[in-house]
């Protein structure tokens, strides 16, 4: 690795400034490196490329966003997932990818939540470290974002978020501190936002103290693209590159800075430039769609089955109604927007295995439904309904689909009703009409497969919610303090967050954190608690293969002060 003090002040100052949307500057003995958004799947986009999505991108396989693979609650899946990216990484000659995302679900209204993995911060936590660690297994570095207290699109930029020291260390950092710890990520990001006032790029406590001192970080402290108003401030906070550039301001900043702490920074980011490997490598685009199908189906939730109605039988027709079965989301909006490789619609995957009748218009729904064995409407949120950039104000689908999925019952009993959201969406107003309902959540590129091979019992839907399904959004924790005044959004939910919320308080909910059904049984037995440790027998008590995921509470002993059930 080349020395700091070998390069001119100038030099130095170059390296913590980007040349570009994705590359860093090149100085002598430390070459430019690429970075590229993620995290589930590749956007590697030409050199003059934008960071909001808008640009075209190379195609690259669409895996499963986190809000479904959280779901999944299955760490080996999520690194195979996150290994596969970093193989098409090294072949496209990316060296850091730009993920994971381990930021907390405080309100199901956030924009980004389908880049989050749940409102639990140990399953997040436990996710983004096998991300972490499946990606970095191919020599390509992760980037864990967003450092940290991003919970909200609304005036991201800007926004202060006040949280009291408790309800950080016990919630909105625990994901963060077990993946640095554990996992070593290449690079850190700090978030737009602020932090009890001070920018978190500029947040000394946040990126030195905390990271660094208290978590023992080496690795380099990168921006979020655009985030940095201050370059001197920033750099004296800890963080080491400001991302996109060249900024010549930013470099006539850094230069009138400590050069002692100029120089460490240098050394992070040559560090970085150094562990990067060598483009190259075959990758098997055929195994990695087959990943994605596989993924898909394991994150999918059945939320209900009445009477055994699924899985179907492949030789009954069945009525397929609506446009999302034609043209579905397979992913979020914005700068994580990947351009698959190729796409499994649901129609053309239902049709390919039984005889199927498709309708857009109500009243052709009405007719297909009263004709078909069984009749499946696809429902859930539109491009325009959710995204990077802005916050939902409401959880309900569009009165058009639930007129839909209300007709459709009305004429056929035997109605399923899938769901594709990257958020969660109201149940409510048509629920028990419903025989069946499959959370479904964005799926990647072989999401019609998927869906598919639930529906007919070629898969076993191996999801579980890792986000509480509300009755309504007023029973939200944060409802009252979500997104705040535009200047500062005060947390004043605290420790009460997700389940530990609906626990405590006896709030009823639609579908709790941790719901789904199988097309199994199970039984436990034989419980032991040794220590931090529980042993549990689990057995598949019925007719066919199955998975389960055990989950374990524990709560606080009574007279301990405020704390969740």
């Amino acid at each position: 690795m080349v020395a700091a003090h070998s390069l001119t002040p100038q030099q130095q100052a170059a390296l913590t400034v980007g040349s570009g949307y994705w590359t860093t500057q090149a100085v002598p003995g430390v070459p430019s490196i690429v970075l590229s958004d993620g995290p589930h799947g590749l956007r590697r986009q030409p050199a003059d490329g934008d960071n909001l999505g808008l640009g075209d991108s190379e195609p690259a396989t669409c895996f499963p966003p986190a809000v479904a693979l959280g779901s999944s609650w299955d760490p080996s899946l999520v690194a195979e997932v996150a290994a596969a990216i970093g193989d098409e990484a090294r072949a496209a000659g990316v060296h850091v990818v730009l993920g994971p995302g381990v930021n907390l679900k405080r309100s199901p209204l956030c924009g980004r939540n389908f880049e989050y993995y749940s409102e639990d911060p140990l399953l997040s936590g436990e996710l983004g470290a096998a991300w972490v660690r499946g990606l970095q297994s191919r020599g390509v570095g992760a980037s864990l974002k967003h450092f940290a207290v991003n919970n909200q699109e609304t005036a991201r930029m800007t926004v202060s978020a006040e949280v009291d020291e408790r309800t950080l260390r016990e919630l909105y950092l625990p994901a963060f501190e077990r993946i640095v710890t554990r996992e070593r990520p290449w690079t850190v990001m700090a978030a737009y936002n602020a932090l009890n006032g001070v920018p978190a790029a500029e947040h000394r406590w946040l990126l030195t103290e905390l990271l660094r001192g208290e978590w023992g970080y080496e690795g380099a402290v990168i921006s979020d693209w655009g985030a940095v108003a201050h370059r001197g401030r920033s750099l004296e906070a800890g963080l080491d590159l400001e991302m996109p550039g060249p900024q010549p301001s930013s470099i006539d900043e850094a230069l009138a800075v400590d050069p002692a702490i100029l120089r460490s920074s240098t050394e992070r980011i040559a560090a970085l430039v150094e562990r990067a490997g060598p483009a190259g490598g075959e990758v098997d685009l055929d195994a990695h769609h087959a990943l994605a199908r596989r993924a898909a189906a394991e994150s999918i939730v059945l939320l209900r089955n009445e009477g055994g109605l699924l899985p179907l039988d492949p030789s009954e027709p069945v009525a397929v109604i609506g446009a999302l079965a034609r043209d579905p989301r397979i992913q979020g909006a914005g700068s994580s927007l990947v351009n698959p490789t190729r796409l499994d619609t649901p129609l053309a995957a239902i049709s390919a295995v039984a005889p199927t009748t498709f309708a857009e218009s109500l009243e052709d729904a009405v007719a297909a439904a009263r004709e078909a064995r069984t009749a499946i409407v696809f429902a859930g949120l539109l491009p325009g309904d959710e995204s990077e950039g802005f916050d939902r104000h409401h959880l309900d689908l569009r009165v058009e689909q639930v007129e839909v999925i209300r007709a459709v019952a009305a004429a056929n009993p035997r109605t399923v009703v899938v769901l594709s959201n990257g958020g969660v969406v109201s149940l409510e107003g048509w629920h028990d009409q419903a025989a069946g309902i499959l959370e479904t959540w964005l799926l990647g590129q072989a999401a019609g497969t998927a869906i598919a091979d639930v529906l007919f019992g070629a898969a076993e839907p191996g999801g579980r919610l890792a986000e509480t399904i509300p009755l309504r959004l007023q029973d939200t924790p944060s409802y009252l303090n979500f997104p705040g005044d535009g200047a500062t959004v005060f947390y004043g939910e605290r420790l009460f967050v997700g389940y530990r919320h609906y626990e405590t308080v006896d709030v009823p909910v639609r579908y709790p954190f941790g719901f789904g059904l199988g097309y199994t049984t199970f039984e436990f037995a034989d419980l032991v608690v040794r220590g931090h440790d529980v042993e549990v027998t689990v057995t598949n008590t019925g007719a066919r293969d199955g998975a389960e995921v055990v989950q374990v509470y524990v709560g606080a002993p009574g007279g301990r002060g405020v704390a969740p059930r």
